[in-house]
């Protein structure tokens, strides 16, 4: 079998025809940017996530960094995150101009271990960035106690968690505001580049629309320092075809997520921790395992497309080593790093080919194959 990571095409193939149509309206019509597929979307996501705004923006990054711009938070100011995540996530505060602050991750969820972002507070913190990795929300209920207890500002990284719910709230709906990615590959991806903003605040989601636009209401009259970061015609369009199938999309994530905890149960890999009181919609299936790069390996050898998310935590990156964190100074992120490996995960995968991935997995440790596969 040939079982990559993600499949695209098994997506778009049933959809090509609304998608197509779609955007051949859109050409047609040639308005391009901030047109009515950008504000329909931006209506659709934000009641789908649970909020009053939506604000379409160039992609993810963009989406974290306008959200900590809208708030003021610049130089000489702080804000608590994970080591982790994908770099974009402290590139949005570096950008800003603001500092990160890193605090390890819980050893069975690799999210935030909330239990020490009370410690790593200062004079200077002003939000609390907790990253949603995988499709998986952080216990998002003492970060808010925090928050509240502070004066902070609480910003959901949920770039990876498209639909995910903590306690019956969607992400989007549990801090100030939201940033999303609609990059791909993503539970809602576009065919290009794409982010969203979620907010319930009125102030901010005006301030975030003007700086995703040259800090303009009107055009050619500025009252911000902005940017250039709008979402354009052409990926609302895609993304209000796919936005309807998301639900249905993310339950055959967790059907297949299921499928493999069930067949890997007794093999000597470590599963994903779902949290009690989560909807988890399995962005990424990750397993931990020691011996990770021969595992990867061997399943390429077997034809199964492998992820590592991710290889060299922030804090040891070279581009952010005048921030002085050593190796050693988080160590679960640290040991995360050396052995995690996702495992192919999409909609569209079939029974026989998670069993055929899971067999492989343990038969790599010597164990025996639950299924006979191809």
């Amino acid at each position: 079998m040939n079982i990559p990571l993600v499949d695209l095409r098994k997506q778009y193939d049933p959809l090509k025809e609304d998608i197509l149509q779609r955007m051949s309206t859109v050409l047609d019509g040639m308005h391009l940017f901030l047109g009515e597929n950008v504000q329909a979307l931006e209506g659709e996501f934000a009641a789908f996530c649970g909020a009053s705004h939506g604000i379409g923006v160039g992609d993810g990054t963009d989406a974290l960094h306008l959200i900590i711009r809208a708030m003021g938070i610049g130089p000489g100011d702080e804000v608590i995150t994970v080591a982790n995540t994908f770099v974009a996530t402290v590139e949005a505060i570096v950008l800003a101009g603001a500092t990160p602050v890193f605090v390890d991750i819980d050893p069975q969820t690799h999210l935030m271990d909330v239990q020490q972002v009370a410690d790593a507070v200062t004079a200077r913190t002003r939000a609390i960035l907790p990253v949603h990795l995988y499709g998986q929300p952080v216990d998002m209920a003492p970060v808010q106690e925090i928050a509240q207890a502070h004066g902070l500002k609480i910003i959901e990284d949920a770039c990876q968690a498209h639909g995910a719910e903590y306690r019956g709230q969607r992400t989007g709906s549990l801090g100030d505001a939201a940033a999303f990615s609609f990059y791909y590959s993503k539970n809602l991806g576009a065919y290009g580049e794409g982010g969203m903003v979620v907010t319930s605040d009125d102030d901010l989601a005006e301030r975030i629309r003007m700086l995703r636009d040259h800090g303009s209401k009107e055009r050619y009259y500025h009252d911000l320092v902005g940017c250039n970061s709008r979402l354009d015609e052409l990926q609302a369009a895609v993304l209000r075809a796919k936005l309807p199938h998301l639900s249905a999309w993310n339950a055959l994530r967790s059907e297949h997520a299921r499928a493999y905890s069930a067949l890997l149960a007794e093999s000597s890999a470590v599963l994903p921790t779902e949290m009690p009181d989560v909807r988890h919609v399995y962005h990424l299936y990750a397993i931990r395992v020691p011996q990770r790069d021969a595992l990867r390996a061997r399943l390429q050898e077997r034809g199964v497309g492998t992820g590592i998310h991710y290889p060299v935590p922030i804090h040891l990156q070279r581009a952010y080593a005048y921030l002085g964190y050593q190796g050693g100074d988080l160590p679960v992120t640290e040991s995360a790093a050396r052995e995690i490996l996702s495992l192919p995960m999409y909609p569209e995968l079939a029974d026989d080919e998670i069993a055929y991935v899971a067999d492989a997995v343990r038969e790599f440790f010597g164990e025996k194959a639950l299924t006979r596969t191809a």
